[in-house]
């Protein structure tokens, strides 16, 4: 399409598209004002995680954690046990790092404007474009993968949309159509992308607002699109877990401060895949003596770029052990430390070993 046209046919969306936000918008906690921290802790969460997932950790956070002054003043213990089940914990630590830099240099005041938004720790393009349109109504727009795919089928645009340039062609178009209600504009090009428009070839193009307007359906092409270049295959990671008790504690090892899952507890592991004879000998080392040796069943676990394929082994313990394991109780993993979703084929046997009988009753613990 010519750039004219182009403009010509995105010029007609907002009329289409916000009286249809209107009637079909879903009913979601972030949306019930316009204050700035929780529509920033609302976007924050919702990176890499699904609407109906964030929903009850959104509430959860917010009740513990009601204001930026709260955030800023948060134990990192209790930030993580909040944001326990939702990964991506750099997320929730650039969210308290940002809440620290606005109470310091901005008075406490959210700033409203794309340029000071994108200073603050793990706020980008997007994530800045959100805030500043939802809550202050500010005419720019927060171009994410759902809009990205359904101005990639709007406009029949065959582009990569992984690429930044793309990203930046969308933002350019869509900020010369923006109507005054820039925030419910962003919103409902969000929702059409997460609800109709909707990815992996499905696209409801029966029930879109835009059906008259999409060049890919007219040319057929609508679940071909959008273009995504093939992504490498992830690493993959051997690892071998150990769940060691000791007078019914669990020991838990606290990562390394950078990398993947940093500063999170775990159960201990070791690199690559040891056998029987191997753990024991690695028992033996870190001082303790022990029962017999349980295999527990293969495991993996999938990240964005790597994968664990875990082998583990259970077992009771005595003696003092290496001095970094910290021994914990049910209650303890309960209320305060986050156990990450990576281990979560290994909560059945935890909880079978720490769960007081008659507590069977409680809410499980529910790994991150």
């Amino acid at each position: 399409m010519e750039d004219q046209a182009e403009y010509d046919l995105l010029k007609q969306m907002p009329g289409l598209l916000l009286p249809w936000y209107d009637r079909h918008s879903r009913v979601l906690p972030w949306r019930e004002n316009q204050d700035p921290y929780r529509i920033w802790v609302s976007e924050i969460m919702l990176q890499q995680t699904r609407v109906e997932a964030v929903k009850p950790y959104f509430e959860r956070f917010l009740a513990a954690l009601p204001t930026l002054q709260a955030l800023g003043a948060a134990p990192e213990e209790e930030l993580l046990k909040l944001w326990e089940g939702l990964g991506y914990y750099n997320r929730v630590r650039n969210l308290q790092k940002g809440a620290r830099e606005v109470l310091e240099r901005f008075q406490g005041r959210v700033p409203d404007s794309v340029e000071e938004l994108r200073t603050l720790p793990g706020i980008g393009d997007y994530t800045a474009g959100a805030i500043a349109s939802i809550a202050y109504d500010k005419p720019v727009c927060a171009v994410d993968g759902n809009v990205l795919r359904v101005l990639s089928r709007l406009l029949c645009d065959r582009r990569d949309i992984t690429e930044p340039s793309a990203k930046r062609s969308a933002r350019e178009k869509l900020e010369a159509v923006i109507p005054k209600r820039a925030g419910d504009f962003n919103q409902a090009l969000m929702e059409l992308g997460a609800v109709v428009c909707l990815p992996n070839g499905e696209p409801r193009c029966e029930d879109c607002p835009l059906l008259k307007l999409c060049e890919g359906r007219k040319q057929g092409v609508e679940r071909e699109l959008p273009h995504k270049a093939p992504k490498k295959p992830r690493k993959k990671e051997e690892k071998t877990v150990l769940l060691l008790f000791r007078e019914n504690r669990l020991a838990l090892r606290k990562r390394p401060p950078k990398g993947l899952l940093a500063g999170l507890f775990e159960p201990p592991s070791l690199p690559g895949t040891l056998k029987k004879e191997e753990a024991e000998n690695v028992l033996k080392d870190w001082g303790f003596s022990f029962g017999p040796l349980l295999k527990l069943p293969a495991a993996k676990h999938i990240f964005t770029h790597v994968q664990w394929e875990m082998t583990g082994f259970l077992t009771e313990v005595k003696g003092k052990g290496i001095g970094e394991l910290v021994w914990v109780s049910w209650e303890e993993l309960q209320k305060e430390y986050a156990l990450p979703s990576a281990f979560k084929a290994y909560v059945p046997e935890i909880e079978a070993h720490l769960k007081p009988k008659e507590k069977q009753g409680e809410k499980d613990l529910r790994p991150v």
